[in-house]
């Protein structure tokens, strides 16, 4: 999938950068490599960038997409009925890359920089257990009480990373949570973080027909993500406001300053019935016009140019 995401990448002018799994444990990636240890397709962080061709004031945005390849839940497994769209766990990545080729394409005039973990969750006897405890790249600690709320682990390495590279807006999407569904349905993302820009996304993603829908991270919420022996828990003990409860998660990698949103799609991004508007079977895209709707209008460019 990397070298997959180089060749798309490479043709259309993007740099590309991809971290192997000795570069990721060097580097402090605990995340991503915890989640990825248990199979034999080693873990990856990739990296693309758009440059405008010519200079301006635009801010500079940050991209962020789950990528795990196939998700069994890890030592957690999930059950076997209906494993088989685990295929789709990678939509977020997939969105972003599809998002960055059409940012080169427009030549948006604007700086964007993806990170983009990827990782393939499987039990095994290297595989990350429940109990054991990560160090995330910016240095932060998770209890990993459910090794199937994995993604928010490769995201936490992700999303600190992109923020090294001091963005003045962060957009990150994942198929992140069974919460999403139970709360939205199946064609609803969920969109959460910096109240402002939170706003803007599901407006814009409203005209784009993509139809996302702003959501609160209540701070009770967040509290229930305390652990005795780290930073952080990586689930709550409560099946309450699930999708929530992973936006405080993600919110705790993000830097003080920079406006930020969480795009939950696990409903959105793979539909297992048939095709309706627009929408296809199966891999559906989303949510990569609400991406670039927010970075042209982050731009200050329209659809006509």
């Amino acid at each position: 999938y990397a070298n997959t995401i180089r060749e798309i990448a490479e043709a259309v002018g993007l740099s590309v950068e991809i971290l192997d799994e000795k570069e990721l444990e060097d580097k402090g990636y605990g995340g991503i490599v915890g989640v990825g240890k248990g199979s034999e397709h080693a873990p990856r962080l990739v990296r693309l960038t758009h440059e405008p061709s010519a200079k301006n004031e635009a801010p500079q945005v940050a991209l962020v997409g789950k990528g795990v390849t196939f998700d069994t839940g890890g030592i957690s497994l999930k059950p076997g009925a209906n494993m088989w769209d685990m295929i789709s766990d990678m939509g977020g990545s997939a969105a972003v890359v599809a998002t960055m080729v059409a940012a080169a394409r427009l030549d948006l005039p604007m700086k964007v920089i993806a990170t983009i973990p990827l990782a393939e969750n499987t039990p095994s006897s290297t595989a990350t257990r429940p109990g054991d405890v990560l160090r995330h790249y910016n240095g932060l600690t998770t209890e990993v009480l459910n090794t199937d709320a994995e993604g928010r682990l490769i995201l936490a390495d992700a999303m600190a990373r992109a923020c090294e590279d001091e963005p003045d807006y962060l957009i990150e999407t994942a198929t992140l949570t069974g919460a999403q569904m139970v709360a939205l349905g199946n064609r609803t993302p969920g969109v959460m973080g910096s109240i402002a820009f939170r706003d803007k996304v599901a407006e814009l993603s409203q005209e784009v027909g993509e139809n996302g829908w702003a959501m609160p991270l209540p701070p009770e919420l967040g509290e229930a993500l305390k652990s005795d022996v780290a930073d952080l828990r990586n689930i709550s003990p409560s099946r309450w406001g699930g999708m929530s409860v992973a936006g405080h998660y993600l919110a705790n990698f993000v830097t003080e300053g920079v406006e930020w949103v969480h795009i939950d799609i696990a409903g959105p991004a793979y539909n297992t019935e048939g095709a309706f508007g627009y929408t296809p079977k199966r891999g559906t895209g989303v949510p990569v016009r609400t991406i670039l709707a927010t970075l042209r209008n982050l731009a200050g460019t329209t659809q006509e140019g």
